[in-house]
């Protein structure tokens, strides 16, 4: 029997005072407190389903010993078959890796609009103002829960390339806040 964790119903945590303050101080000075803290980089991993079979976004999950998938689309629906959140969930299920939508984290249609059209850059302007608003900073705050934890974590969206995937800019937030080693899975392609 596979050791699983059930997440529905699961729902972010509220953020508390000193983590408010945490966000105020500078990012090379958060990172910094974050390394004195633990000393050990934390791995955590990001995932790209482009021209991939959802057997192929399992096994790499698997060869890396992730435990939770956290799905960072705004929209967990997808033309794809596999990866709409019910079905992607159900087949992560059955590979013994749970499953967590943070939707917060997912990109703004305005933004996906600019992805669409190679627009990297405006992606990552509307994206970063996206990541200031309260209820991303309250699902950073229960990422960065999961990953203290010990819990092996992998970010998932669509883009295969992860530096032109908004997934990047989560990374870079994690990074300054824990000492993280980042890990880009790269599935085969289909």
């Amino acid at each position: 029997m596979s050791k699983t964790r059930k997440t529905t119903g699961v729902r972010p945590s509220k953020a508390t005072a000193d983590k408010a303050g945490a966000r105020k101080m500078p990012a090379a000075r958060r990172a910094k407190a974050a390394k004195s803290i633990s000393g050990k980089a934390i791995p955590i991993f990001t995932i790209g389903y482009e021209k991939a079979l959802p057997g192929a976004v399992i096994g790499e999950l698997k060869r890396a010993k992730v435990e939770l998938l956290v799905d960072v689309r705004a929209v967990a629906a997808s033309r794809r078959p596999g990866f709409s959140k019910r079905q992607l969930a159900a087949e992560l299920d059955e590979a013994g890796i749970a499953y967590l939508h943070l939707q917060p984290l997912g990109t703004p249609a305005d933004g996906r609009t600019a992805a669409r059209a190679g627009k990297t850059e405006t992606l990552f302007r509307i994206y970063e103002e996206h990541l200031a608003g309260k209820p991303a900073q309250t699902a950073l705050d229960d990422l960065l829960d999961l990953l203290r934890s010990g819990t092996s974590v992998a970010l998932l969206c669509y883009c295969r390339n992860p530096h032109t995937c908004h997934r990047s800019r989560i990374i870079a937030e994690v990074q300054a806040r824990l000492p993280v080693a980042v890990e880009h899975l790269i599935p085969p392609l289909f």
